[in-house]
């Protein structure tokens, strides 16, 4: 299947992926390209610097079921790629209702719709959160499936009805377990981001909590929405689940030496160790994830070997990018943390 001269809803599409994603299929012709966003999270700012005829913009929620299959009637969509979800661990740690209704709920209305309407491809973003942690490195698709936290049991619950529908119903699906995806948009609230903030923008030394060997898995947006695109093209993709990840760990500790050396700042590594769930002395509006992982590493090679995907931004390039899009809108993270 090609995205050429399709019809794509993207939900979430004013999102830091979504605008991506939104960007990328505009790009690989397809014939329209309607973001469905209630704008609870995502912004207009995303999509301002896209002028193209092609693109619609609809406010919703994917709570809302009738007007998400008007808009999917109306607008004839072919392809839908659900972006849309409760995203911020804590979030759901605090309202794990609203994290359920939102992430499972809101997925199966998506699926209902796109079924009803005989959408031909419909993607899903799921989330490394699924594995827990980790039994074995690197954490393969045949990893045990135990979560952390609420955020983790919502995304694989919607995932697995994303799966479910495709061999109960034969709708044409493809789940994405996301690594740490960063890049140009990204929301205000994780650990890179509040780094890259201290160091660039406020001039201050980064906040390492515990000794700093937790390790985490990056990859850079545009490579993500590569995967799907891949997916798209390739049947073999159909029904299937994918980590897409950068493939290598890195320490917390070592993300924030790599950022205070590209910042050229004499800046010393401030090292705190709060309780989980509570705040940091050294920034008070950071505040410890409670069931943090000690280690997150995805292994990506079975998207490699049906897709052919892989990552090919390089950790510092894709920091470089980001450290770019940030120092020309600084204010774009002037807002209290999203967790």
């Amino acid at each position: 299947m090609s995205v050429n001269g399709m019809n794509v809803l993207i939900t979430g599409g004013a999102g830091f992926i979504g605008s991506h994603l939104t960007e990328e299929y505009l790009a690989n012709g397809a014939n329209k390209v309607v973001v469905y966003d209630d704008f609870s999270t995502g912004t207009m700012e995303n999509l301002e610097h896209i002028k193209d005829g092609r693109l619609k913009i609809i406010n919703g929620s994917v709570l809302d079921k009738n007007r998400l299959n008007n808009v999917v009637q109306k607008e004839k969509i072919d392809i839908v790629d659900h972006q849309a979800a409760e995203l911020e661990v804590y979030s759901g740690i605090r309202d794990s209702e609203r994290d359920a209704r939102i992430n499972i709920l809101g997925t199966l209305n998506v699926l209902n719709v796109a079924l009803k309407n005989s959408v031909e491809k419909f993607l899903f973003a799921s989330s490394g959160a699924v594995y827990g942690e980790a039994k074995y490195l690197p954490i393969d698709e045949g990893h045990p499936l135990e979560p952390h936290w609420p955020y983790g049991v919502s995304k694989l619950s919607a995932e697995r009805y994303v799966v479910q529908y495709h061999k109960l119903f034969g709708l044409s699906t493809t789940a994405f377990r996301y690594g740490i995806v960063y890049g140009p948009r990204e929301w205000f609230g994780r650990v890179l981001t509040m780094f890259i903030k201290r160091i660039f923008l406020e001039n201050k030394p980064p906040v390492v909590f515990g000794d700093g060997s937790q390790t985490r898995d990056f990859v850079y947006v545009s490579d993500v929405v590569k995967a799907h695109m891949l997916a798209i093209k390739n049947p073999y993709a159909d029904g299937q689940v994918f980590n897409i990840s950068g493939g290598k760990g890195i320490s917390i500790k070592g993300l924030a030496k790599i950022l205070v050396e590209m910042s050229g700042k004499e800046l010393e590594i401030i090292y705190d160790n709060p309780a989980e769930g509570t705040a940091s002395s050294f920034q008070p509006e950071r505040i410890r994830l409670t069931g943090e992982l000690r280690i997150f590493v995805l292994d990506y090679g079975k998207a490699k070997k049906i897709i052919n995907w892989s990552p090919a931004t390089d950790l510092k390039d894709g920091l470089t990018k980001e450290i770019e899009w940030i120092l020309k809108k600084p204010k774009r993270w002037n807002t209290k943390p999203r967790v």
